[in-house]
This record gives structure tokens, sequence and C-alpha cells, in this order.
């Protein structure tokens, strides 16, 4: 996740760019985020599902690959709609990844150290995606888009040998399940506490896709921010996320895990309004710092909360695919809906409705999952 996650995150910074530079608006800028989560959306079950019974390796291994030989496709496209058709092939082969190697580790999570795993996995990811768009910045700067995008490919071909040769093989997966009956999606579905955690990681993905696919362009639009700096700015919040996971995940064992993830919500709406009102780079560092802690304080207990659901349902990699489908529908919605605003009103509008989805997402979660407890990590 480490190797796979820099590439990706050298690239998407610099998509909205590249997208505006091919005559691209608003609305293409966010089909562009978009697509790539309605094919992941719609593939996650089919991935999870079979995973429970087949097995994480085999998926894992052939979604790196693709996501490897995809990344030869981005070089090749020179329109706004071949760029949309490759996001949406990356999807697919994302859908492979992220919630079948989140199953992978909730397999191998001891009870009730939920969060403290989760903390440490999450380090790979916060750590990829803050490297990846400072370095994006820098080789964009000075080799040019097609280089960025062929680091993307190099990164993700050596994730995927070192999942083929190093990750145990299939038969030894405790998380396999052949055979094994697992919940039904209905009955996932209606669970009040796996609803809530989708909430909650619908806002929060929305948030996150404002961020990534219209900070660069407002930054360059009003301060005239070089792509350097733009990958600063966007590295930040996730560095800041990824160096408190381990203590964060360490409190999550201990202490109110929805509590954790109110204060976190608090911090993310707080900060993506103050985007709206930055005067300054500072401003925006500032802001993009506040999201960061925010995420980082909430994202282990979420995890945590998520494994522990999985867990009890035997159905862990379909409890990670309707996760997973919320982070993807949130990144979705938060880009097109973001991408109307610049077209049809002002740009910075698009940050003020962020705020309002992260409140709403996390008001949902706490009807759905109900009011923090003071003995839950008892329960």
């Amino acid at each position: 996740m480490l190797v796979t996650l820099t590439g990706v995150g050298i690239v998407v910074p610099l998509l909205p760019i590249y997208a505006h530079s091919l005559g691209a608006g608003g609305v293409y800028i966010g089909l562009i985020f978009g697509v790539f989560s309605i094919s992941r959306s719609f593939f996650l079950p089919v991935f999870g599902k079979f995973s429970d019974q087949l097995g994480r390796k085999p998926f894992i291994v052939t979604g790196l690959f693709f996501y490897a030989a995809i990344s030869i496709a981005f070089i090749l496209s020179s329109s706004v709609n071949s760029l949309i058709m490759v996001r949406f092939f990356q999807g697919i082969a994302s859908a492979m990844i992220m919630p079948v190697i989140l199953a992978y580790v909730g397999d191998i999570t001891p009870p009730r150290k939920e969060g403290i795993m989760m903390g440490v996995f999450n380090i790979s990811v916060f750590t990829g995606l803050s490297i990846g768009p400072l370095a994006g910045g820098f080789v964009n700067d000075r080799f040019g888009l097609d280089t960025a995008f062929a680091f993307m490919g190099i990164l993700s071909f050596i994730g995927f040998l070192l999942c083929m040769f190093i990750l145990p093989p299939r038969k030894s997966e405790r998380g396999m399940a052949a055979g094994r009956k697992t919940a039904d999606w209905k009955y996932l579905i209606k669970n009040r506490m796996i609803a809530g955690l989708f909430m909650y990681r619908f806002a929060y993905t929305s948030c996150i896709a404002i961020i990534w696919g219209f900070l660069p362009i407002y930054a360059n639009m009003r301060f005239g921010l070089s792509a350097s700096q733009i990958g600063i700015l966007v590295t930040l919040g996730i560095l800041v996320s990824g160096v408190i996971q381990i203590p964060m995940g360490y409190i999550a064992d201990k202490w109110n895990k929805k509590t954790l993830i109110l204060i976190g919500s608090l911090l993310c709406a707080g900060a993506v309004y103050g985007i709206q009102l930055s005067g300054s780079f500072r401003d925006l560092f500032i802001a993009n710092f506040c999201f960061g802690l925010g995420g980082g304080i909430a994202t282990p207990s979420h995890m945590a909360l998520s494994v522990q659901a999985g867990t009890r349902t035997k159905s862990l990699g379909k409890v990670m695919s309707i996760i997973t489908m919320g982070h993807s529908l949130g990144m979705m919605s938060g880009a097109v809906i973001a991408g109307v605003m610049m077209d049809v009103f002002e740009l910075r509008h698009a940050f003020s409705f962020g705020s309002l989805f992260m409140t709403a997402g996390f008001a949902g979660f706490f009807i759905c999952a109900g009011a923090p407890e003071t003995n839950e990590q008892k329960n």
C-alpha cells in the first residue's frame, strides 16, 4: 500500500490541472474523479464477497498488476474523454485492492487491538499519499507530467511484486473461508453501526475529493501557487493524519471510539470551511493542517469499529466493501457537486458545501450508531 499509494498520490493532485489544460470545465474535472468512484463502487460488492470465500491474495495481486498497466494509458491519453475512460478502468482495479487489503489486515488483528492495528497499517496509506503529492509537484516541475505517470506505474508494479512474492499464499490465509456462509447483504445494509460508519466515510471522503480535486485550482487561480506549493498543501493534511495514526490507534483501544470520531469530525468540518476564508498560503496551510489532524483523530476509531463489525458478522470482506463504497461515493459526490459549483457559482463555495456535508455525515453516524458510551471499550 505504501508504494502503490505513493504512486497514486504523485498523480492525483496534478490531474485537475492537466484536465483543465485539455479544456475541461468544472463538471468534467468532477467526472474525471467521479467516474473512478462509479466503477469502483459497482465492483466493490463483487470482490468483497469473493474475497471472503476465495481468499484475499488473488484479488490483491491482480488489482496491483492492472494498476501498474493502467499507468501507461495515462501517458497515452490526449483528451478529456480518454482520461475519463482510463479513470473508469482504474476504479475497477482499485476495487480489488483497498477493501481486500483492509479485510486481510482485519483477519490478522487480535480482539481489542483493532485501533492500534489499523493505526499501524494506516501509516502506509497516509505516508504514501503524503509523499506522493510532494514528489508529484517536484517531478512535474522538472521533468513533466508523463514522467509523473511513469513513476506511478513503476511504484504500483513494485507493490505488485512485493505482494506476489512476500505475502503469504492463499492457502495460509486465516480469513479464507471457502464454502463458509457469510452474512447476507440485506442484513449488513440494515445494520445500524455499519450504516453509521458508511455515512461518516461518505462525508469525510467528499471533503477529501473537494480538497484534492479543487484546492489545486483554487490555490492556483487565487494565489498563483506553483505545483510544488500545491503539493505541499495537499501533502500536509495527509502527513499530519499519518503521523498520529499509531498514538490515536492506541487511544482508540483504550478510550471511547465514537467520541474520537466526533472530535475529528468537528475539526474536519471547521477546517474545510476555513479554506474559503483563507487569504494567503499561510491560511491554507493552517486549514489543511487542521483537516489532517481531524482525520487522523477519527480514522483509527472508524476503522476499528469497521473491523469489529466485519468480525462479528463473519463477513469482513463484505463490510470493508461497504465502507469503501462509502469512500467511493463520497469521492464522486464531492468532486461532481464541487465541479458544478465551480461552473455555476464560485469555486470557494465548494468548500462551504464540504463543511456542511461533513457536519451532516457525523450527525448521521451518531443517529445510526448511537451516542458515545463511557464503557464502550468494555463491550
